[in-house]
C-alpha cells in the first residue's frame, strides 16, 4: 500500500481537533475519519501511539483560572483526555482495529495502567496504543506527554495534528503577512518564541533528538501523508 518514511509514530491529537466545528464535545465525523486514517497507517505496517488532549471538555489552568486550585484543575483535564481517549478507542474498534488504552493514573476498570513494555509490546502487535492522562502530573501539557511518551516508545517522529497547517512567523489570522516555514531548528522554535509546543515539550523533544512534524488535522489524510515521508506542515528539527 506504498513506502513508508516511519515505522513508528506518535500522533498528538488536540481535544479540540476532535470537537471539530463546535468548541465542545465530540464530533464522530471527524474521529472517524481520523480513525480511517490510523488504519490505513497500521495497515501499512506502520506502529501507532496517539496522544490526545482534552481540550474539547476541560483544560486545566485555562479553564480553573484562579476558580480552582491548579493542581486540582489539571487532573480534571487529565479526565478530559480519558473521555477523548475511550472515544477514539471505540471508534477504531468499530473499523476492526485492534486498540488498548493506557492512562498514567490508574483506573484498571476502563483502562491499562500505562507501563512501558506493555505499550512496545502492544505496538509490535500491530496494536494501536492510546494514552490517555497526559504524563499524570500536574503542571505538564499533554504536547509534553506526546514527547515523553514518543521518547520511552522510541517512536522515530511526533505527529502535531492541530487546526492550522504549519508553523508561522506570526498568527496568520492575525498578520497576512506571516511566513510559514516548511522546516524550522528546534533552537528557532524557542527564541522566536513561536506556538508549536509548550516550552517544556519542545526542549524535550529537542533533548531527545526527536522531529516534530506539524499539520493541520482539517484533512485526515494527511496522517497517512506524514508517515509516507510527503512535504506537508513543517517540520521541526536540529
Amino acid at each position: 500500500m506504498g513506502e513508508i518514511a516511519y515505522h513508528r509514530v506518535m500522533l498528538k491529537i488536540s481535544g479540540e481537533a476532535l470537537a471539530g466545528d463546535n468548541s465542545r464535545g465530540l464530533d464522530f465525523s471527524v474521529i472517524g475519519e481520523v480513525s480511517d486514517a490510523i488504519k490505513e497507517c497500521v495497515q501499512m505496517g506502520v506502529q501507532v501511539g496517539v496522544v490526545v488532549g482534552g481540550g474539547n471538555f476541560w483544560r486545566g489552568v485555562k479553564d480553573g483560572g484562579d476558580q480552582m486550585e491548579r493542581t486540582r484543575a489539571d487532573h480534571m483535564g487529565m479526565l478530559a483526555t480519558t473521555i477523548n481517549a475511550l472515544a477514539v478507542a471505540d471508534v477504531l474498534e468499530q473499523r476492526g482495529v485492534d486498540v488498548r488504552v493506557q492512562t498514567a493514573i490508574e483506573m484498571r476498570s476502563i483502562a491499562e495502567p500505562y507501563i512501558r513494555s506493555r505499550a512496545i509490546r502492544h505496538l509490535e502487535k500491530g496494536r494501536v496504543v492510546i494514552f490517555g492522562c497526559g504524563t499524570g502530573n500536574p503542571y505538564f501539557s499533554t504536547d509534553t506527554a506526546a514527547v515523553l511518551r514518543a521518547a520511552e516508545i522510541g517512536a522515530e517522529i511526533i505527529l502535531l495534528a492541530k487546526n492550522i497547517d504549519g508553523v508561522y512567523s506570526a498568527d496568520p489570522r492575525l498578520d497576512p503577512s506571516a511566513e510559514k516555514y516548511d522546516s524550522i531548528s528546534y533552537e528557532d522554535v524557542l527564541a522566536k518564541r513561536l506556538q508549536v509546543m509548550d516550552y517544556t515539550a519542545t526542549s524535550l523533544s529537542m533533548d531527545n533528538d526527536i522531529p516534530v512534524l506539524l499539520f493541520a488535522l482539517k484533512d485526515p489524510e494527511n496522517i497517512i501523508r506524514a508517515v509516507k515521508g510527503e512535504k506537508i506542515g513543517t517540520i521541526v528539527k536540529d
